[in-house]
């Protein structure tokens, strides 16, 4: 059994006692959250594909950690113009393991 849900303006394919780093949610660890902006559902041989989110269909997750992803260096250099800019960025992101899908 697999979905595909919708958070962060990204899209994830999720299976029950998976783990998984979305955007960063503003949730206590240890809490519930529910993903309601689910696209498809399987479950075995039945695929069940909204138009554009299943009706009734839910995954719900457990919030474990909240932290920072690796910093991504941006350079920008001009040749022969002494110019030269470095740049640092880190994403915050929120790690959740998926408990339950609840399908149509």
């Amino acid at each position: 059994m697999y979905a595909v849900i919708k958070t962060g303006g990204k899209q994830y394919k999720v299976a029950p006692g998976e783990k998984l780093s979305i955007e960063s949610l503003d949730v206590e660890v240890g809490s519930t959250v529910s993903f309601e902006e689910v696209l498809m559902v399987s479950n075995g041989d039945k695929l069940t594909v909204g138009a554009p989110l299943v009706a009734g269909g839910a995954v719900k997750a457990e919030v474990l950690a909240h932290g920072r992803g690796d910093k991504i260096r941006i350079i920008k250099h001009r040749r022969r113009k002494h110019y030269h800019k470095e740049q640092g960025h880190r994403q915050n992101f929120t790690e959740v393991k998926i408990t339950e899908i609840v399908g149509a």
